[in-house]
């Protein structure tokens, strides 16, 4: 029998150490889902993160489920429509709407702390892997209006005609994740028994 399985991909400077990340493994283990959980370490070169989150993908055994956040909406933007995939986004980038050289120069990973420079050439990456025009029934949009870091708005109009759930206030760390992990894993069909 397929294996739902969940590949959550995270932000920019951020890691599987997130909060969001770490909550939705901490659920899937209460429920002896572990296993189908899977949320890579994505390096800052956009190549580098989609060629990791593609090998994991190539050895799935069952449909594939992706969650992004931030930066990692992005991305399973573009595996979502490569790979014929749903994908739930959380306060996700829309790239042709950021300024790309705002992010240019060096960085630290929030939780590692390790730095990396970001360059012209990694935005030149990010724009290559846009989809210009998401297909409405793949996605679940999730984005809180208080983000600080992105325009809600950007995801909200980009993302026309898919199911949106927009909420008043919060961050760009969704601080209302908790609340929604079953809604995530319903979308994903993930359920114990499975």
């Amino acid at each position: 029998m397929d294996r739902p399985l969940i590949l959550y991909l995270h932000g920019f400077c951020s890691s599987p150490q997130s909060w969001k990340a770490r909550l939705l493994a901490d659920r899937l283990a209460a429920l002896g889902l572990a296993e189908r959980f899977h949320c890579p370490a994505l390096s800052p070169v956009p190549a580098e993160a989609l060629a990791a989150a593609e090998a994991i993908l190539a050895r799935a055994a069952g449909p594939v489920t992706l969650i992004g956040s931030s930066l990692g909406g992005h991305y399973a933007t573009y595996l979502a429509e490569k790979h014929g995939l749903r994908a739930a986004l959380i306060n996700p980038a829309v790239i042709d709407r950021l300024d790309a050289g705002r992010f240019i120069g060096e960085h630290a990973n929030f939780h590692s702390g390790e730095r990396f420079r970001f360059t012209v050439g990694h935005a030149e990456q990010l724009a290559q892997q846009f989809v210009a025009r998401p297909t409405p029934a793949r996605y679940l949009l999730l984005v809180e209006s208080g983000d600080e870091v992105l325009d809600y708005r950007h995801a909200v109009d980009h993302y026309a005609g898919c199911r949106q759930i927009v909420l008043p206030g919060g961050d760009h760390s969704f601080t209302r994740f908790p609340e929604f992990i079953p809604q995530l894993l319903e979308f994903a069909e993930v359920h114990a028994g499975l």
